[in-house]
Order: C-alpha cells, then sequence, then structure tokens
C-alpha cells in the first residue's frame, strides 16, 4: 500500500505528514529517534480494516520544519501541533496512538484536550504521574535522560563510531539506517534531543490530570527504559477505563518486532464499543 505524502501550515511550521485510507481517523505519533517510517507496518493494517490513518513528522524531526529555540520543543507546543493538525485536516475528534515521546504527548491531549480524543493508545509510556511514582527501579532505568539532555556532548556521543550507541539501540539494520538518514542533516539531531531539554521541569508536574477518555496502555517485556508498574499504575490515572496489554518477546519498538500482536491490538481496540 502507498501512502499519500503531503504537507501541511501548523503553528506557522511546514508539518510532514502521511495518510492511507478512509473512515474514522487514527493519528499516530512517534517518538525519538523516530520519524512516522516507524510506523510502516501499522498504517496498511488500519487502513485496509476501514481507517483513515495520519502519521505526522513531529516538529523537528523528518521532513517537518525544526525550530531553533529549545523552548519550542515543550510538550504543550508538541501537543497544539497535534490539535492544529487536525483543524487543518478537518478533524474534529480522532483516535490517539503514541509510542515513546509520541506517548508523553498523547496523555498530554488525553488530559487537555480529551473533545478532541475518542480514546487513546499508549505505548510503552504510561501516565506521567505514574512514572514520576514508579520507585528508584524506573528512575535509573533513565539514566540515558541526563546524557541527552547535556548538549554538544549528547550529539557527540550518539554519531560517535559512525552512529555505534545509536546502532546499539535496535537490532534491524534497516531502521538504523532510516534514523541515521534522519538524524544527519545539520541540525535535527539537536531537535531531537531537544525534546528532553525542553521537559522534565518540576512544575509540568501541575499539568499531570487525570484522562477522561478510555485508554489502553501495551507494554513490552523486553523494554530496557520503561518498567511494567508505571504503565499498570496508569489505571489509577483513567477513570474512563483503562485496558492493559502486555507483548511478551518484545523490545521497545513494539511497532517493528511486535507488529502483528500490536496491530490486532490496536484493531481491536479502535474498533471496540465505548461503554
Amino acid at each position: 500500500m502507498e501512502f499519500a505524502s503531503l504537507y501541511a501550515t501548523v503553528n506557522g511550521l511546514n508539518m510532514h505528514y502521511v495518510t492511507a485510507g478512509d473512515g474514522p481517523p487514527v493519528i499516530l505519533l512517534h517518538g525519538f529517534p523516530d520519524t512516522h517510517e516507524i510506523w510502516r507496518r501499522q498504517i496498511p493494517a488500519l487502513a485496509a480494516a476501514g481507517l483513515r490513518v495520519i502519521a505526522p513528522d513531529l516538529r523537528g524531526y523528518g521532513k517537518t520544519d525544526m525550530p531553533q529555540d529549545v523552548g519550542a520543543y515543550a510538550v504543550s507546543f508538541l501537543a497544539d501541533d497535534v490539535l492544529r493538525l487536525m483543524d487543518a485536516l478537518g478533524i474534529e475528534k480522532a483516535v490517539v496512538v503514541g509510542h515513546d515521546w509520541g506517548a508523553l504527548i498523547g496523555w498530554h491531549l488525553a488530559m487537555h484536550a480529551p473533545q478532541r480524543i475518542v480514546r487513546y493508545a499508549a505505548l510503552s509510556v504510561g501516565h506521567p504521574k505514574a512514572i514520576a511514582a514508579s520507585g528508584l527501579g524506573q528512575k535509573l532505568r533513565f539514566w540515558y535522560m541526563l546524557v541527552f539532555k547535556t548538549p554538544v556532548v549528547a550529539e557527540a556521543l550518539l554519531k560517535a563510531g559512525d552512529w555505534a550507541a545509536l546502532r546499539k539501540m535496535i537490532r534491524s539494520r534497516e531502521q538504523q539506517e532510516i534514523w541515521i538518514a534522519a538524524l544527519a542533516p545539520p541540525g535535527r539531531l539537536t531537535a531531537a534531543l531537544n525534546y528532553y531539554r525542553a521537559n522534565f521541569k518540576p512544575s509540568s508536574a501541575r499539568t499531570w490530570l487525570p484522562v477522561n477518555v478510555p485508554v489502553m496502555g501495551v507494554w513490552s517485556d523486553h523494554d530496557p527504559a520503561l518498567g511494567e508498574q508505571q504503565m499498570l499504575d496508569s489505571r489509577d490515572q483513567c477513570p474512563a477505563g483503562f485496558r492493559y496489554e502486555r507483548i511478551d518477546g518484545v523490545g521497545h519498538w513494539l511497532q517493528l518486532s511486535g507488529a502483528d500482536r500490536l496491530n490486532a491490538l490496536l484493531l481491536d481496540f479502535v474498533k471496540s464499543p465505548i461503554d
């Protein structure tokens, strides 16, 4: 299946997105260090099932414009980009699926714009309040964030040895090359790392609200960065309903290594009746 590659003007930026299919809209939000291409195994399955799928390159990534200011990558701006993209495409409400940073953006949308979200599927990353309360073990898993937040040093480490550190993050040679091609152009790696540098401030806790839309949390047991408890505890922040699904034998990028199982879960979640 071929995807249409299009652009929309969003908050003064040229935002690139791909789309396929017709029907109720589903928006797929990627994380670090991905682009819309991480969803290449989900888009055909969802579109073939009668859904209109939209997968943008988030600001700073892929073919979407990259602001220079670090503060421009605060999650509130990232989430507003999604809402303005929906406006540009004439979409009043959509199902949102988010992974990694895309999951945090999705949580923010579900908290602050529930009227625009039909239901939300969070992959790997639980509700921010659950993560904050998940204890020392989870905090130790986030050691890499201290590196990523350090300007110049993080860029040098990730590029060193023909991107050796980045390559170690995933076994798929195909995905390694996709990442490197997207991050090698001037400024792109820094823009991606600015997601870490602009967020995780103590004041952000004031924006962690309960989520009043149905949520499905999907976690994979070989994820080195995120433990299961932070996803399980997200149930307490989802009074409108929380469904938990676990995919065993799969790492952080479950869209690739767990594609068939993930696709089945997403289709069941999207098409199931809302109580």
